[in-house]
């Protein structure tokens, strides 16, 4: 046993469907190695990841429409991986990654669920240079600003892992760090152009943050 409960759910992402692996609720919390404690992950954040939020639903819905021919395309913070299993099934070139010691497990779960390829995976510390990683054309993300050093570590990050010539879609419910992190990427060259319009079609749930558009071009 793995220590925590699971469930299984089918979400319409435009004209398709997506079955999924998530936590069963808020409640789950397993660490028999230690590795979360290690990572500085509380029992209290540690089932975060495993659930679907409203903000993930929108970057999905967003990327359903997006141009994303001939892109290289980052995932930070994909957690269970909608949005990367959207831009799978789209057959875009997308690598995922996230924090948790247990996002890669839950990615390569939900890919199988949906009988899709593999999807590169990279567990990434926004703190760490990857140089195997690479340089990619779009970084997408989903709720990442949580703390008030994230705008910083994110940014730099992004920086860091972006051609001359990039995109960067981060869809944030308003937690008050965007301006903060809108400054941070105007240093390195980037651009904040007007919020990306919300493609999510529920009216059950009206989502209420932003999609923060920004860009940088090659001097």
């Amino acid at each position: 046993m793995p220590g925590y409960r699971i469930k299984y759910s089918t979400l319409s992402i435009g004209a398709e469907d997506f079955h999924l692996c998530s936590l069963r609720d808020k409640q789950q919390f397993a660490d028999a190695e230690g590795l979360a404690e290690q990572a500085g992950i509380s029992s209290a954040t540690w089932p975060l990841f495993g659930q679907l939020w409203l903000s993930g639903e929108v970057l999905a819905c967003t990327m359903q429409d997006y141009p994303v021919a001939g892109l290289r395309i980052l995932e930070l913070g994909c957690g269970l991986g909608l949005s990367s299993l959207v831009l799978q099934r789209l057959e875009a070139d997308i690598t995922a990654s996230d924090y948790h010691p247990l996002a890669g497990e839950f990615l390569a779960r939900n890919t199988l669920l949906n009988q899709l390829p593999p999807i590169p995976y990279k567990r990434c510390d926004w703190a760490v240079d990857y140089p195997e990683l690479g340089l990619f054309d779009l970084i997408i993300g989903s709720d990442l600003l949580y703390e008030r050093d994230h705008p910083a570590l994110l940014a730099g990050f992004i920086d860091r892992h972006t051609a001359k010539t990039a995109r960067v879609l981060i869809v944030d419910p308003r937690r008050g760090h965007t301006a903060s992190f809108s400054r941070e990427m105007a240093v390195f060259g980037y651009q904040q152009n007007a919020d990306l319009g919300n493609a999510h079609d529920s009216a059950d749930v009206a989502f209420r943050g932003r999609i923060l558009n920004l860009s940088r071009k090659a001097a």
